[in-house]
């Protein structure tokens, strides 16, 4: 017999979210619906009873799905069946993910799968903005261990005024979209676009989302107690030798603090900190070892980053030897590679970004076909992360859930510096070459800098930054990192990018790992990267300070055109017949379509030329003749009274044999005009009966001295062939 609980969360706005349990997928080990208006979402969470041998992590699986059917739509492709993650899946997943990972007991180590699938959606609320409540919301109701609970909310600035989770149509007006993970504490997450704004004006967006996560948090907690699962399962994932821990400590703490402020690069550190530990363990029998090495190197990593984070609290000393708001050293060079369209290395520390720019036309625009998203997209970033970047031995596997997170910040990044209605289709491709702290943010520098070599006009550079954190006693004490090292980012408490122009924020990404974060922390952080990021910048715009004033010479020409949306079948043709033909004789490639009730056109090509010959040809075809014009046309077909010009694309006119010369001609023969030749002639009258045009020559010619007009000739019999062409135009 079911017995659903149900939980309510008023908005505030006269919306509702609504929580039960007990309904759907009871086999799980918590299962819940999360629904606001038409969206449905069902989350469960299955956790294996017991770790896996010598697993020492969170062996988290975080799966956000959407059916086609949520919204009554098929799915495309030729199985008609959903297949692989979209991006939009991915990064939902992502969303999630950084958020509960960090709140599983450190000793916790069996693997749990969480699972979010949308069944029910409209095209106004938005799905991602409920997938963390409806996780954690699981995970309350189930026995598996977790310090939460958490939720996950939008933040949009629309007009002035902030709304928390807004509609997609609402949120196209944003210049604020943020997403926001915290438990009813502490903010654990952040990630979002934004218009160039303050940071004053992006911790108030911070501040609302967190108001309003910890009504659904408090929620949760009702939750849990009416389902009854206050009590968690018990568990003992790690074994622990506390004499060893000791013994680790003793032995190793002096001799990696040492290391910790000595300096040196990465790779020497690495390998200076290995030597500690392959020391450490010789004492051991080779049983011994077997039996305590997993032990050995947990306990020596617990060293590591006690040693790196004293030295920086203590002596303000950071591995590389840099004080705590000190950027790396940067390099630059762009137009590095001869067949992109732009190209550009950065490279800050060990870190190195190689990024280049393909121009495109409206062909190589980026199909989406998304559950809820259908269109096409016109800017598109690329992140590729290969394993020789930090020295590893293995091949690359396609591109995985961090190169489509990292792609997507740097995306965000340079997304609005586009200009609008910009003519070509732009794709910026990232290749991390090396990596040591940051990637992503390289990636946005470069990027910049390889648009401005291509010549696209951004409106402004973008730079960005990766700030860390060192903290403890719930903060009380605490050290800001500017551009943060790799161990800084695994060792330390805090991972928060910043990109932007000179006169704002442009995107963020911030992962929290430590609990008692304030906002004045976060408003120290905020102001320290900005101070580093504009010392990037001016890096930036030191090795290019504009971007370049033409394309590439190998870059494709584009030219746009509208028309009035009459006249689009006459330039397409029937069958496609008059499109072709122009691009099959002109080189250009011309692209046509429909939008706001207008016609817009799109001309490519290698060269000028080809572009401007194509627009003679539509212009041609749009035009309306007028009277009194002078047009170069093709005798299309000779006939005994005259001959039929195509004077415009589609429309032919009679060059009568009077017309043609101002000496009298018997037969059009005699003038030596025939078929296939290009004359010029002028519109010299339409009738406003039958439409008909008619064309003259010889006014174009000078007149003979001491001309006579002469008498008009007598009519001559037309026959068919006159009547069938007389009503050609």
């Amino acid at each position: 017999m079911l017995n659903p609980i149900n939980k309510t969360i008023e908005l505030g706005d006269g919306r509702t979210i609504t929580i039960e349990t007990g309904k759907l997928a009871k086999q799980a080990d918590g299962a819940v619906t999360v629904r606001m208006g038409n969206t449905v979402l069902l989350a469960t969470v299955c956790a294996a009873k017991d770790a896996n041998p010598g697993v020492d992590f969170m062996p988290l699986q975080v799966e956000y799905k959407e059916k086609f059917s949520a919204i009554g739509r098929f799915p495309g492709g030729f199985t008609r069946r959903e297949g692989k993650a979209s991006d939009y899946e991915v990064l939902t997943s992502r969303l999630v993910d950084r958020v509960l990972r960090p709140l599983f007991p450190d000793n916790y180590h069996a693997e749990v799968f969480v699972n979010i699938i949308l069944f029910s959606a409209d095209n106004e609320d938005m799905p991602d903005a409920l997938a963390g409540l409806a996780a954690s919301a699981a995970l309350a109701v189930s026995d598996i261990p977790f310090n939460g609970p958490i939720s996950e909310v939008r933040v949009a600035r629309v007009n002035g005024k902030f709304l928390v989770n807004p509609t997609s149509s609402e949120l196209e007006k944003a210049d604020i979209d943020i997403m926001v993970g915290a438990t009813i504490d502490n903010i654990m997450m952040v990630e979002g676009e934004m218009a160039e704004v303050q940071e004053s004006e992006m911790l108030e967006a911070i501040k609302i989302a967190h108001e309003a996560i910890k009504v659904q948090c408090r929620a949760q907690i009702e939750l849990t107690q009416a389902c009854g699962k206050t009590v968690k399962r018990t568990y003992n994932h790690e074994e622990n030798d506390e004499d060893l821990r000791k013994d680790v400590h003793d032995k190793c703490y002096a001799k990696a603090y040492a290391i910790a402020v000595s300096g040196t690069g990465k790779q020497e550190r690495t390998e200076a900190f290995e030597a500690i530990v392959a020391e450490y363990k010789t004492q051991f029998s080779e049983e011994d070892l077997a039996a305590k090495e997993a032990m050995i190197d947990r306990y020596y990593h617990d060293v590591e980053k006690e040693a790196m984070r004293r030295a920086i609290l203590d002596e303000g000393k950071r591995l590389d030897g840099r004080k705590t708001t000190e950027i790396r050293p940067i390099w630059i060079e762009t137009d590095y590679l001869p067949g992109p369209h732009g190209s550009a290395i950065f490279t800050r520390g060990e870190t190195q970004a190689l990024a280049t720019v393909t121009l495109g036309t409206k062909s190589d625009e980026k199909l989406v076909d998304d559950v809820l998203n259908y269109g096409k997209e016109r800017f598109l970033l690329h992140y590729n992360f290969p394993p020789f970047s930090t020295g590893e031995a293995k091949a690359s596997r396609g591109v995985g859930r961090r190169e489509i997170g990292h792609g997507n910040l740097a995306h965000r990044a340079l997304k609005r510096m586009i200009p609008e209605n910009y003519p070509y289709v732009v794709r910026v491709i990232s290749d991390i070459l090396e990596s040591n702290g940051s990637s992503s943010m390289a990636t946005v520098c470069a990027g910049t800098l390889a648009l401005m070599d291509a010549g696209v006009a951004i409106k402004k550079p973008v730079s960005g930054i990766a700030m860390g954190l060192i903290s403890e006693n719930k903060g009380t004490n605490y050290a800001i990192l500017s551009d943060i090292l790799g161990d800084e980012d695994h060792l330390g408490d805090m991972d928060f990018k910043v990109t932007g122009t000179k006169d704002g924020i442009t995107a963020t990404q911030m992962d929290i790992k430590v609990d008692g974060l304030s906002y004045e922390i976060l408003e120290n952080a905020l102001a320290q990267a900005k101070a580093g990021r504009l010392h990037i910048l001016n890096k930036i715009t030191e090795a290019l300070p504009a971007p370049r004033p033409d394309l590439k010479p190998h870059a494709p020409r584009i030219e746009t055109m509208t028309i009035g949306k009459e006249f689009i079948g006459a330039i397409i043709g029937p069958g496609g017949k008059i499109i072709q033909g122009i691009q099959e004789k002109t080189g250009a490639t011309v692209n046509i379509e429909e939008i706001d009730g207008v016609g817009k056109i799109e001309i490519s090509g290698t060269n000028k030329s080809t572009i401007d010959a194509a627009i003679r040809a539509i212009k041609g075809i749009v035009a309306v003749p007028e009277i009194g014009e002078v047009y170069e046309g093709k005798i299309s077909s000779v006939m005994p009274y005259g001959a039929f010009v195509e004077f415009m694309p589609g429309k032919d006119g009679l060059l009568h044999i009077s017309e043609i010369d101002w000496k009298r001609l018997e037969t059009v023969e005699e003038s030596g005009l025939k078929e296939g030749d290009t004359i010029e002639v002028k519109l010299v009258d339409i009738d406003p009966k039958t439409g008909k045009f008619k064309l003259s020559r010889k006014v174009l010619l000078p007149k003979p001295e001491g001309y006579e007009e002469r008498p008009p000739r007598a009519p001559r019999p037309h026959g068919n062939g006159q009547n069938n062409n007389a009503n050609r135009r």
